[in-house]
Protein backbone atom coordinates (compact mmCIF):
# COMPACT_ATOMS: atom_id res chain seq x y z
CA UNK A 1 0.00 0.00 0.00
CA UNK A 2 1.13 3.54 -0.76
CA UNK A 3 1.96 5.59 2.33
CA UNK A 4 0.62 9.13 1.97
CA UNK A 5 0.90 12.06 4.39
CA UNK A 6 -2.07 14.41 3.96
CA UNK A 7 -2.11 17.87 5.50
CA UNK A 8 -5.30 19.91 5.90
CA UNK A 9 -5.09 23.62 6.71
CA UNK A 10 -7.37 25.74 8.86
CA UNK A 11 -9.85 26.55 6.11
CA UNK A 12 -10.20 22.85 5.26
CA UNK A 13 -11.17 22.01 8.87
CA UNK A 14 -12.79 25.35 9.70
CA UNK A 15 -16.22 23.96 10.65
CA UNK A 16 -17.74 20.67 11.79
CA UNK A 17 -19.19 20.17 8.31
CA UNK A 18 -15.74 20.60 6.76
CA UNK A 19 -14.17 18.20 9.24
CA UNK A 20 -16.87 15.68 8.27
CA UNK A 21 -16.02 16.29 4.58
CA UNK A 22 -12.32 15.66 5.29
CA UNK A 23 -13.25 12.42 7.04
CA UNK A 24 -15.26 11.37 3.94
CA UNK A 25 -12.25 12.10 1.75
CA UNK A 26 -9.93 10.08 4.01
CA UNK A 27 -12.39 7.19 4.11
CA UNK A 28 -12.33 7.09 0.30
CA UNK A 29 -8.52 7.20 0.25
CA UNK A 30 -8.45 4.25 2.65
CA UNK A 31 -10.82 2.34 0.33
CA UNK A 32 -8.41 3.12 -2.52
CA UNK A 33 -5.69 1.26 -0.64
CA UNK A 34 -3.67 4.05 0.97
CA UNK A 35 -1.98 4.00 4.36
CA UNK A 36 -2.66 7.47 5.73
CA UNK A 37 -1.03 9.93 8.10
CA UNK A 38 -3.06 13.11 8.53
CA UNK A 39 -1.55 16.38 9.77
CA UNK A 40 -4.01 19.17 10.61
CA UNK A 41 -4.00 22.82 11.55
CA UNK A 42 -6.25 24.54 14.05
CA UNK A 43 -9.73 25.40 12.83
CA UNK A 44 -9.81 28.58 10.75
CA UNK A 45 -9.51 31.70 12.93
CA UNK A 46 -8.71 29.75 16.10
CA UNK A 47 -5.02 30.66 16.29
CA UNK A 48 -5.86 34.37 15.90
CA UNK A 49 -8.46 34.03 18.67
CA UNK A 50 -5.92 32.45 21.00
CA UNK A 51 -3.33 35.14 20.20
CA UNK A 52 -5.96 37.74 21.03
CA UNK A 53 -6.61 36.11 24.39
CA UNK A 54 -2.90 36.14 25.16
CA UNK A 55 -2.55 39.83 24.30
CA UNK A 56 -5.56 40.62 26.49
CA UNK A 57 -3.47 39.36 29.41
CA UNK A 58 0.06 40.41 28.42
CA UNK A 59 1.16 43.03 25.92
CA UNK A 60 4.15 40.82 25.10
CA UNK A 61 3.06 37.26 26.00
CA UNK A 62 5.67 35.00 27.61
CA UNK A 63 6.93 32.87 24.66
CA UNK A 64 6.77 29.56 26.53
CA UNK A 65 3.23 30.12 27.75
CA UNK A 66 2.12 31.39 24.35
CA UNK A 67 3.26 28.08 22.84
CA UNK A 68 1.27 26.16 25.48
CA UNK A 69 -1.79 28.21 24.54
CA UNK A 70 -1.45 28.09 20.76
CA UNK A 71 -0.86 24.34 20.68
CA UNK A 72 -4.39 23.74 21.97
CA UNK A 73 -5.90 24.81 18.65
CA UNK A 74 -4.61 21.76 16.78
CA UNK A 75 -5.47 19.48 19.70
CA UNK A 76 -9.16 20.30 19.17
CA UNK A 77 -8.95 19.45 15.47
CA UNK A 78 -7.16 16.10 15.85
CA UNK A 79 -9.72 14.89 18.38
CA UNK A 80 -12.74 15.94 16.28
CA UNK A 81 -11.32 14.47 13.07
CA UNK A 82 -10.47 11.19 14.81
CA UNK A 83 -14.03 11.01 16.12
CA UNK A 84 -15.39 11.64 12.62
CA UNK A 85 -13.23 8.83 11.23
CA UNK A 86 -14.25 6.39 13.96
CA UNK A 87 -17.90 7.23 13.21
CA UNK A 88 -17.24 6.07 9.61
CA UNK A 89 -15.74 2.80 10.71
CA UNK A 90 -12.15 3.94 10.10
CA UNK A 91 -9.96 3.16 13.14
CA UNK A 92 -8.04 6.33 14.01
CA UNK A 93 -5.73 7.63 16.70
CA UNK A 94 -4.79 11.23 17.40
CA UNK A 95 -1.44 12.53 18.65
CA UNK A 96 -0.15 15.92 19.73
CA UNK A 97 3.31 16.89 18.58
CA UNK A 98 4.68 16.00 22.00
CA UNK A 99 3.07 12.54 21.98
CA UNK A 100 4.68 11.71 18.63
CA UNK A 101 7.87 13.24 19.99
CA UNK A 102 8.44 15.72 17.23
CA UNK A 103 11.64 16.94 18.84
CA UNK A 104 12.50 20.60 18.21
CA UNK A 105 15.07 23.13 19.34
CA UNK A 106 14.20 25.42 22.25
CA UNK A 107 13.23 28.54 20.27
CA UNK A 108 9.65 29.21 21.35
CA UNK A 109 7.15 30.48 18.74
CA UNK A 110 9.54 29.66 15.87
CA UNK A 111 11.08 26.27 16.67
CA UNK A 112 12.82 24.02 14.17
CA UNK A 113 12.33 20.26 13.96
CA UNK A 114 15.38 18.19 14.94
CA UNK A 115 14.05 14.63 15.00
CA UNK A 116 10.85 12.56 15.00
CA UNK A 117 10.19 9.28 16.81
CA UNK A 118 7.93 7.37 14.40
CA UNK A 119 7.71 4.06 16.31
CA UNK A 120 4.20 4.61 17.66
CA UNK A 121 3.00 5.91 14.31
CA UNK A 122 4.33 2.83 12.49
CA UNK A 123 2.66 0.56 15.05
CA UNK A 124 -0.68 2.26 14.43
CA UNK A 125 -0.28 2.01 10.67
CA UNK A 126 0.53 -1.70 11.00
CA UNK A 127 -2.65 -2.07 13.07
CA UNK A 128 -4.70 -0.52 10.25
CA UNK A 129 -5.32 2.85 11.87
CA UNK A 130 -5.36 6.30 10.30
CA UNK A 131 -2.96 8.43 12.35
CA UNK A 132 -4.04 12.04 12.99
CA UNK A 133 -1.24 14.37 14.12
CA UNK A 134 -1.35 17.96 15.34
CA UNK A 135 0.70 20.14 13.03
CA UNK A 136 2.58 23.31 13.96
CA UNK A 137 3.93 21.93 17.24
CA UNK A 138 6.55 19.78 18.89
CA UNK A 139 8.44 19.35 22.14
CA UNK A 140 11.98 20.32 23.15
CA UNK A 141 14.53 18.26 25.06
CA UNK A 142 13.25 19.66 28.36
CA UNK A 143 9.65 18.59 27.68
CA UNK A 144 8.43 22.10 26.85
CA UNK A 145 5.73 22.48 24.18
CA UNK A 146 7.03 24.41 21.18
CA UNK A 147 5.41 25.80 18.03
CA UNK A 148 6.92 26.16 14.58
CA UNK A 149 5.62 29.59 13.57
CA UNK A 150 2.87 30.57 11.15
CA UNK A 151 2.26 27.92 8.49
CA UNK A 152 4.24 25.40 10.52
CA UNK A 153 1.75 22.59 9.85
CA UNK A 154 3.13 22.36 6.30
CA UNK A 155 6.57 21.74 7.78
CA UNK A 156 5.16 19.17 10.24
CA UNK A 157 3.62 17.23 7.35
CA UNK A 158 6.75 17.26 5.22
CA UNK A 159 8.90 16.25 8.21
CA UNK A 160 6.58 13.30 8.95
CA UNK A 161 6.72 12.26 5.29
CA UNK A 162 10.53 12.42 5.34
CA UNK A 163 10.80 10.46 8.61
CA UNK A 164 8.44 7.73 7.35
CA UNK A 165 9.80 7.75 3.78
CA UNK A 166 6.26 8.31 2.53
CA UNK A 167 5.45 7.97 -1.15
CA UNK A 168 4.01 11.49 -1.26
CA UNK A 169 3.10 14.43 0.96
CA UNK A 170 -0.16 16.07 -0.07
CA UNK A 171 -0.99 19.60 1.08
CA UNK A 172 -4.74 20.29 0.90
CA UNK A 173 -5.66 23.98 0.73
CA UNK A 174 -8.43 26.22 -0.57
CA UNK A 175 -6.80 26.34 -4.04
CA UNK A 176 -6.41 23.42 -6.44
CA UNK A 177 -2.71 23.81 -7.11
CA UNK A 178 0.09 26.26 -7.85
CA UNK A 179 -0.77 28.84 -10.51
CA UNK A 180 1.34 30.89 -12.86
CA UNK A 181 0.27 33.86 -10.72
CA UNK A 182 -2.56 34.79 -8.37
CA UNK A 183 -5.84 34.19 -10.27
CA UNK A 184 -7.40 37.06 -8.31
CA UNK A 185 -5.00 39.41 -10.09
CA UNK A 186 -4.85 37.65 -13.48
CA UNK A 187 -8.02 35.69 -14.36
CA UNK A 188 -6.13 33.86 -17.14
CA UNK A 189 -3.59 32.37 -14.72
CA UNK A 190 -3.26 28.62 -15.23
CA UNK A 191 -2.60 25.78 -12.89
CA UNK A 192 0.80 24.11 -13.25
CA UNK A 193 0.92 20.32 -13.35
CA UNK A 194 4.54 20.36 -12.14
CA UNK A 195 7.01 22.82 -10.71
CA UNK A 196 10.51 22.28 -9.33
CA UNK A 197 11.45 22.62 -5.66
CA UNK A 198 13.79 25.42 -6.66
CA UNK A 199 11.05 27.34 -8.45
CA UNK A 200 8.54 26.79 -5.65
CA UNK A 201 11.08 27.97 -3.08
CA UNK A 202 11.58 31.17 -5.04
CA UNK A 203 7.82 31.64 -5.50
CA UNK A 204 7.23 31.14 -1.77
CA UNK A 205 10.02 33.51 -0.76
CA UNK A 206 8.82 36.15 -3.22
CA UNK A 207 5.26 36.35 -1.97
CA UNK A 208 3.34 33.25 -3.08
CA UNK A 209 1.30 32.13 -0.03
CA UNK A 210 0.49 28.60 -1.23
CA UNK A 211 3.24 26.87 0.79
CA UNK A 212 5.48 27.78 3.70
CA UNK A 213 9.11 28.31 2.67
CA UNK A 214 10.52 25.97 5.34
CA UNK A 215 8.22 23.17 4.15
CA UNK A 216 9.52 23.47 0.59
CA UNK A 217 13.13 23.55 1.83
CA UNK A 218 12.52 20.45 3.93
CA UNK A 219 10.86 18.59 1.04
CA UNK A 220 13.72 19.42 -1.32
CA UNK A 221 16.38 18.44 1.21
CA UNK A 222 14.82 15.04 1.92
CA UNK A 223 13.45 14.43 -1.59
CA UNK A 224 9.80 14.26 -0.49
CA UNK A 225 7.41 14.51 -3.47
CA UNK A 226 5.05 17.33 -2.56
CA UNK A 227 1.60 17.85 -4.09
CA UNK A 228 -0.75 20.82 -3.62
CA UNK A 229 -4.44 19.88 -3.86
CA UNK A 230 -7.84 21.42 -3.14
CA UNK A 231 -9.89 20.29 -0.15
CA UNK A 232 -13.07 21.29 -1.94
CA UNK A 233 -12.79 19.89 -5.47
CA UNK A 234 -11.26 16.89 -7.15
CA UNK A 235 -8.15 17.16 -9.32
CA UNK A 236 -4.48 16.22 -9.64
CA UNK A 237 -3.20 19.52 -8.23
CA UNK A 238 0.44 20.51 -8.69
CA UNK A 239 3.39 18.17 -8.08
CA UNK A 240 6.54 19.81 -6.72
CA UNK A 241 9.56 17.76 -7.62
CA UNK A 242 13.10 17.90 -8.96
CA UNK A 243 13.83 19.34 -12.39
CA UNK A 244 13.46 16.81 -15.16
CA UNK A 245 14.00 16.74 -18.91
CA UNK A 246 11.60 18.96 -20.76
CA UNK A 247 10.94 21.33 -17.86
CA UNK A 248 13.41 23.83 -19.25
CA UNK A 249 11.16 24.27 -22.26
CA UNK A 250 9.12 26.68 -20.15
CA UNK A 251 11.15 29.88 -19.84
CA UNK A 252 8.97 31.21 -17.01
CA UNK A 253 6.94 29.09 -14.63
CA UNK A 254 5.25 31.85 -12.69
CA UNK A 255 5.01 35.44 -11.53
CA UNK A 256 5.18 36.13 -7.80
CA UNK A 257 4.56 39.44 -6.11
CA UNK A 258 4.87 40.93 -2.64
CA UNK A 259 2.87 43.91 -1.44
CA UNK A 260 4.69 44.05 1.92
CA UNK A 261 7.70 46.03 0.69
CA UNK A 262 9.23 49.35 1.74
CA UNK A 263 12.30 51.11 0.38
CA UNK A 264 14.90 53.16 2.27
CA UNK A 265 17.71 55.25 0.79
CA UNK A 266 20.57 57.05 2.48
CA UNK A 267 21.94 59.75 0.17
CA UNK A 268 25.45 61.13 0.15
CA UNK A 269 27.16 58.33 2.05
CA UNK A 270 30.98 58.51 2.20
CA UNK A 271 32.31 56.07 -0.41
CA UNK A 272 34.75 54.09 1.67
CA UNK A 273 35.35 50.46 2.70
CA UNK A 274 32.97 49.17 5.36
CA UNK A 275 30.19 51.68 4.75
CA UNK A 276 27.67 48.96 3.83
CA UNK A 277 28.28 47.24 7.16
CA UNK A 278 27.95 50.54 9.02
CA UNK A 279 24.53 51.04 7.42
CA UNK A 280 23.17 47.51 7.60
CA UNK A 281 24.81 46.43 10.88
CA UNK A 282 22.43 48.49 13.05
CA UNK A 283 19.50 47.33 10.90
CA UNK A 284 20.42 43.69 11.55
CA UNK A 285 20.96 44.42 15.25
CA UNK A 286 17.37 45.70 15.36
CA UNK A 287 16.26 42.28 14.02
CA UNK A 288 15.09 43.75 10.73
CA UNK A 289 15.53 41.58 7.63
CA UNK A 290 16.81 43.25 4.46
CA UNK A 291 15.78 42.06 1.02
CA UNK A 292 17.10 43.88 -2.07
CA UNK A 293 20.20 46.10 -1.89
CA UNK A 294 21.48 48.61 -4.46
CA UNK A 295 24.52 50.86 -4.12
CA UNK A 296 24.98 53.48 -6.80
CA UNK A 297 28.31 54.22 -8.47
CA UNK A 298 30.03 56.90 -6.48
CA UNK A 299 30.30 60.47 -7.71
CA UNK A 300 33.38 62.11 -6.25
CA UNK A 301 33.58 60.83 -2.66
CA UNK A 302 29.89 60.07 -1.98
CA UNK A 303 27.40 57.42 -3.03
CA UNK A 304 23.75 56.48 -2.44
CA UNK A 305 22.72 53.26 -0.70
CA UNK A 306 19.20 51.77 -1.08
CA UNK A 307 17.62 48.66 0.42
CA UNK A 308 14.16 47.19 1.01
CA UNK A 309 12.57 45.82 4.18
CA UNK A 310 9.20 44.37 5.14
CA UNK A 311 6.60 47.13 5.30
CA UNK A 312 5.87 46.34 8.97
CA UNK A 313 9.51 47.20 9.76
CA UNK A 314 9.54 50.44 7.77
CA UNK A 315 9.14 52.98 10.58
CA UNK A 316 11.53 51.13 12.87
CA UNK A 317 14.14 50.85 10.09
CA UNK A 318 13.73 54.51 9.18
CA UNK A 319 14.49 55.55 12.75
CA UNK A 320 17.58 53.33 12.90
CA UNK A 321 18.81 54.58 9.52
CA UNK A 322 18.37 58.25 10.43
CA UNK A 323 20.57 57.76 13.50
CA UNK A 324 23.18 55.95 11.38
CA UNK A 325 23.07 58.68 8.72
CA UNK A 326 23.89 61.34 11.31
CA UNK A 327 26.91 59.34 12.47
CA UNK A 328 28.10 58.89 8.87
CA UNK A 329 27.40 62.57 8.06
CA UNK A 330 25.26 61.46 5.12
CA UNK A 331 23.27 64.10 3.25
CA UNK A 332 19.71 62.76 3.62
CA UNK A 333 17.53 59.72 4.32
CA UNK A 334 14.44 59.05 2.20
CA UNK A 335 11.85 56.30 2.31
CA UNK A 336 8.86 54.93 0.43
CA UNK A 337 6.38 52.37 1.77
CA UNK A 338 4.12 52.44 -1.30
CA UNK A 339 6.12 50.01 -3.42
CA UNK A 340 5.74 46.35 -4.43
CA UNK A 341 8.01 43.64 -5.78
CA UNK A 342 7.12 41.66 -8.91
CA UNK A 343 9.23 38.62 -9.82
CA UNK A 344 9.58 36.25 -12.75
CA UNK A 345 10.55 32.69 -11.75
CA UNK A 346 11.65 29.82 -13.98
CA UNK A 347 14.43 27.24 -14.28
CA UNK A 348 14.27 27.89 -18.03
CA UNK A 349 16.08 31.20 -17.50
CA UNK A 350 19.30 29.23 -17.29
CA UNK A 351 19.10 28.32 -20.97
CA UNK A 352 17.10 31.20 -22.47
CA UNK A 353 18.57 34.63 -23.18
CA UNK A 354 16.51 37.80 -23.40
CA UNK A 355 14.18 37.22 -20.44
CA UNK A 356 15.18 40.47 -18.72
CA UNK A 357 14.93 42.58 -21.86
CA UNK A 358 11.45 41.20 -22.62
CA UNK A 359 10.38 41.96 -19.06
CA UNK A 360 11.71 45.52 -19.10
CA UNK A 361 10.27 46.26 -22.55
CA UNK A 362 6.80 45.01 -21.54
CA UNK A 363 6.76 47.18 -18.41
CA UNK A 364 8.07 50.21 -20.28
CA UNK A 365 5.28 49.98 -22.87
CA UNK A 366 2.78 50.34 -20.03
CA UNK A 367 4.63 53.29 -18.53
CA UNK A 368 5.69 51.35 -15.45
CA UNK A 369 8.94 52.73 -14.03
CA UNK A 370 11.34 50.26 -12.42
CA UNK A 371 12.80 51.47 -9.12
CA UNK A 372 15.12 48.54 -8.32
CA UNK A 373 16.23 45.30 -10.00
CA UNK A 374 17.52 42.07 -8.47
CA UNK A 375 18.44 38.86 -10.28
CA UNK A 376 19.47 35.29 -9.54
CA UNK A 377 19.93 32.22 -11.70
CA UNK A 378 16.20 31.49 -11.92
CA UNK A 379 14.50 34.78 -11.01
CA UNK A 380 14.31 38.45 -11.90
CA UNK A 381 12.66 40.83 -9.42
CA UNK A 382 11.72 44.47 -9.91
CA UNK A 383 10.41 47.06 -7.48
CA UNK A 384 7.68 49.33 -8.84
CA UNK A 385 5.13 51.77 -7.42
CA UNK A 386 2.30 49.99 -5.61
CA UNK A 387 -0.35 51.41 -7.95
CA UNK A 388 1.18 49.41 -10.84
CA UNK A 389 1.00 45.97 -9.16
CA UNK A 390 -1.99 44.51 -10.98
CA UNK A 391 -1.14 46.10 -14.32
CA UNK A 392 2.46 44.88 -14.03
CA UNK A 393 1.48 41.28 -13.21
CA UNK A 394 -1.07 41.09 -16.04
CA UNK A 395 1.35 42.69 -18.49
CA UNK A 396 4.12 40.19 -17.76
CA UNK A 397 1.70 37.25 -17.74
CA UNK A 398 0.70 38.20 -21.28
CA UNK A 399 4.24 39.04 -22.43
CA UNK A 400 5.49 35.58 -21.47
CA UNK A 401 2.37 33.80 -22.78
CA UNK A 402 1.62 32.09 -19.47
CA UNK A 403 -2.12 31.74 -20.05
CA UNK A 404 -3.41 28.48 -21.52
CA UNK A 405 -4.07 24.88 -20.60
CA UNK A 406 -2.36 23.61 -17.48
CA UNK A 407 -1.19 20.41 -19.14
CA UNK A 408 1.16 22.38 -21.38
CA UNK A 409 3.86 22.21 -18.69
Amino acid sequence: MALIVKKFGGTSVGTIDRIQAVADKLQQSRKNGEDIIVVVSAMSGETNRLVGLAHAIQEQPTPRELDVLLSTGEQVTIALLSMALEKRGCPARSYTGGQVRILTDTVHNKARILDIDVASVRADLDAGRIVVIAGFQGIDEHGNITTLGRGGSDTSAVAMAAALKADECQIFTDVNGVYTTDPRIEPHARRLNRITFEEMLEMASLGSKVLQIRAVEFAGKYNVPLRVLSSFEEGEGTLITFEDEGMEEAKISGIAFNRDEAKLTVLGVPDQPGVAHKILGPIAAANIEVDMIVQNIAEDTATDFTFTVHRNDYKKALGVLQATARELKAREVTGDDAIVKISLVGVGMRSHAGIASTMFEALAKEGINIRMISTSEIKISVVVDEKYLELGVRTLHEAFELAGESDSK
